[in-house]
């Protein structure tokens, strides 16, 4: 059983050798541990830095393109470097490495293909009252759009998980991913894990503000990606319930010798309607594209599977 550590990495060489140095050297049920680090485009030393620690895998990015393409292409040479088991973990030394132990142990016994390390959000102190109700906001609206148990990012994945995902998304990584799971038959669960005091500001969220429109934005997106037919659907059924209403207004005037008075409400009315009926039409199209997509995926994975065969 391989196990194969990530490390996305973006001008981190001063926080990585702390980083490898606290990470496990062997694990019960894991035979061989190597560590990888994805190299983001840095400027700085960072990838002489993985050399120097004794990095087993460094995969460098032509540029700097953000959390979510390191983490893809991470996934993706894990894969063909014989990972059974892939766990991505920070440069910063955020998240306390001894607890990799537990995010494996589920897909060791083969509970999980994807395990979420939950952080304990309201013991962390350098997150604001905001943001810990704004990572508990968004964790619950998560649990709703991906029908799964989630309080945190994914951090551990099996190889059929690492295979099957993909990521489109260029901000992040975590939304996609859970919400992809449960539609390719994955199972995911969450153990509580802890972290380390902050060695720097987060590169990722830049400002509050920036943050919630960014999440707002990147779930809303996903959300039409992974399921367009309950989203387009929700919105025309919306529209026909509000024209349905206004017409049984102009219904109820007109009943009572006043329909001239309200014509303006049939005319709100029938545009509901007949925007509902177009959006339930667009919602039926979205479906095909859906149906389309995962045809595509079908033959995306067939082909991983054969050039992982290929490489071994």
């Amino acid at each position: 059983m391989k196990l194969i550590i990530q490390i996305p990495c973006f001008n981190e060489e001063d926080s990585l050798p702390n980083t490898l140095s606290a990470l496990p050297k062997q694990i019960e049920g894991i035979d061989v541990i190597e560590t990888m680090i994805i190299d983001d485009g840095s400027s700085d030393r960072t990838v002489d830095v993985a050399s120097w620690n004794g990095v087993n895998h460094i995969v460098k990015l032509n540029r700097h393109q953000g959390l979510a393409s390191a983490f893809k292409m991470g996934l993706s040479e894990a894969v063909k470097l014989g990972a059974d088991i892939i766990v991505n973990t920070d440069a910063d030394n955020q998240y306390c490495a001894d607890d990799i132990q537990y995010l494996v142990k589920p897909i060791l016994e083969n509970k999980a293909d994807i395990v979420i390390g939950a952080r304990p959000i309201q013991d962390i102190k350098s997150f604001s009252p905001l943001k810990k109700f704004l990572q508990k906001l968004g964790s619950a609206v998560m649990r709703f759009v991906s029908s799964a148990d989630v309080q945190d990012a994914p951090s551990a994945f099996n190889k059929e998980a690492a295979t099957l995902l993909n990521v489109f998304d260029k901000y992040t990584y975590t939304m996609e991913t859970i919400i992809q799971a449960k539609p390719k038959g994955l199972e995911i669960v969450s153990v509580p894990i802890h972290t380390n005091p902050d060695v720097r500001k987060s590169r990722l969220v830049k400002n509050m503000f920036d943050y919630v429109k960014n999440s707002i934005f990147t779930m809303l997106r996903i959300f039409i990606i992974y399921r367009p037919f309950r989203f387009f659907i929700a919105i025309a059924m919306l529209s026909l319930l509000i024209g349905v209403g206004i017409g049984a207004r102009f219904l109820y005037y007109f009943s009572i010798g006043s329909g001239v008075g309200h014509i303006q409400s049939l005319i709100l009315a029938s545009i509901f309607i007949i925007s509902g009926v177009q959006i339930a039409l667009i919602a039926v199209l979205a479906d095909l594209l859906a149906i389309n997509r995962k045809l595509i995926e079908d033959v995306q994975v067939r082909v991983k599977k054969i050039e992982n065969k290929v490489v071994d």
